[in-house]
């Protein structure tokens, strides 16, 4: 079952558990009491003392003595004192008062006023509602055991059955009313904390997705600059014409580089304006990737079984140009020399298939820096996409990338 208590009333629905008003709380939460609960408790007496009041000016009879006019002023003034107490004691309070009343009209007062503070500050319960018919009875058997001089028995009962209702209704009235509001001030309160943790949410997609992107275009380019550097590092002694190549392509891919650098900022300075000059790669430049990679030295092969790369969705084949990239700058830096096979399948309805696939390299392999976010970006691209992403070594100790990107028909 699940529990109602303060600490779990969050998940609970609100049509469930009715916001906690503050005279729902215990005695020992009881907070300080403040100047507006001096003041009510104040008009509470004087209401109270002033319904004694009329209730034994209404008492008052030609035979009416002196002493019994002093034990009702008495009473009704230990009366109009309790409503102090109703805050504390609420359900005992009304129903001592209750009892008090069928011999002591002047206690009428303070009855009505215990009465709408237990409707305003307790829930309709069957303590409540017990509380409620005893005081209906009450002014029902009150005329009987002090009779009013001027109006006859069942006015009198009448009358008081109906102010008791009034009185509990009101008091139910007012405990709706504060419930309503507190649970407006709590779902304005939840809808800017829900609101808060959606903007941080987008904030942290979008720095996500800004640095998979800068990974995605800046890694290609910083890999062939830093593979060749590394070549002219360990080969010194390299032919002129090795030399004057490798360093073409340093040149070449520290320019691409900073061109893809600069679009990229300019996206983030202003997202609007730059979001049309953006680069966005599709499957259809494909062969270009694969080009540009056989330039900078490496050994590519491309078998694409797709038919016309237009027919392919943009997003999904830009991620599978990514993935494709990703792969190669991977190959490169960890097979250098090594022959990269890249297979590109699929239909629409059954899916867009990416297959990068490479041999054990031969030789030392130098060392090139690295993130190591690369396939995990992969990964979370793949999976946003609506897709998976496989990878991992083969059998003859080479690496493999394999990915499944949704292609609706």
């Amino acid at each position: 079952m699940t529990p109602a208590g303060p600490e779990y009333r969050w998940l609970l629905p609100s049509a469930v558990v009715a916001p906690e008003l503050p005279g729902d709380r215990s005695d020992r939460s009881r907070p300080r009491r403040t100047v507006r609960d001096w003041v009510v408790d104040t008009l509470a007496f004087v209401c109270a003392a002033a319904i004694g009041l009329l209730a034994t000016d209404a008492m008052k009879t030609p035979g009416y003595s002196e002493a019994v006019q002093a034990i009702d002023l008495l009473a009704g003034a230990l009366a109009s004192c309790t409503v102090w107490l109703r805050r504390r004691w609420p359900v005992g309070l009304a129903s001592g008062l209750v009892v008090v009343t069928i011999a002591e009209p002047v206690a009428s007062g303070a009855l009505l006023v215990a009465l709408f503070s237990l409707a305003v500050h307790r829930p309709l319960k069957p303590a409540v509602a017990v509380v409620g018919a005893a005081a209906v009875l009450s002014s029902v058997l009150q005329p009987f055991v002090r009779p009013d001089p001027h109006t006859g028995v069942l006015a009198n009962a009448v009358t008081g059955t109906v102010m008791i209702l009034l009185v509990m209704g009101w008091g139910m009235l007012v405990r709706a009313r504060r419930q309503l509001v507190a649970a407006l001030r709590e779902r304005a309160v939840r809808a800017e904390e829900e609101a808060a943790l959606r903007a941080e949410h987008a904030q942290r997609l979008a720095r996500e997705a800004i640095a998979r992107e800068m990974h995605d275009v800046l890694a290609h380019r910083l890999t062939l600059l830093s593979v060749h550097a590394g070549a002219l590092e360990f080969r010194p002694d390299a032919p002129p014409a090795e030399v004057a190549r490798a360093a073409g392509v340093i040149r070449d891919s520290a320019h691409e580089a900073l061109q893809d650098l600069r679009q990229i900022i300019g996206v983030l300075r202003s997202p609007d304006e730059g979001a049309e000059d953006r680069p966005q790669p599709t499957l259809a430049t494909l062969d270009a990737l694969m080009a540009e990679s056989r330039e900078a030295g490496m050994k590519v092969t491309l078998d694409s079984r797709i038919g016309d790369p237009a027919t392919v969705p943009a997003a999904t084949g830009r991620n599978a140009y990514r993935i494709a990239q990703e792969a190669l700058t991977n190959a490169r830096k960890h097979a250098p020399g090594a022959e990269v096979a890249v297979t590109v399948t699929g239909r629409p309805g059954d899916g867009l298939t990416v297959e990068v696939r490479n041999p054990a390299p031969v030789g030392d392999v130098p060392e090139v820096p690295g993130s190591g976010q690369g396939l995990i970006g992969l990964t979370e691209r793949a999976t946003l996409a609506g897709g998976r992403l496989e990878h991992g070594p083969t059998p003859g100790g080479g690496f493999e990338v394999r990915a499944w990107l949704p292609w609706a028909s």
